[in-house]
């Protein structure tokens, strides 16, 4: 490949990395911490909850008290 058409496509793909980093930390200033972590951790709940196969119980090796 030629020196500069290398250099080209170099310069080309920066702007587009700039541009990308711009509208990620536009959108982060918008988009309230909290209500993303919530919505992640549901989902990650939601998520366990239906790989767990229905009727499944742990057993434990402590006895129990009750």
């Amino acid at each position: 490949m030629h020196p500069e058409t290398h250099l080209e496509l170099h310069r080309i793909r920066s702007v587009e990395l700039r541009d990308q980093a711009r509208d990620f930390r536009l959108t982060r200033r918008h988009a309230p911490r909290k209500v993303l972590r919530t919505r992640l951790g549901w989902t990650m709940v939601e998520m366990g909850l239906r790989l767990i196969p229905a009727g499944a119980t742990m057993q434990s090796g402590a006895p129990r008290t009750a």
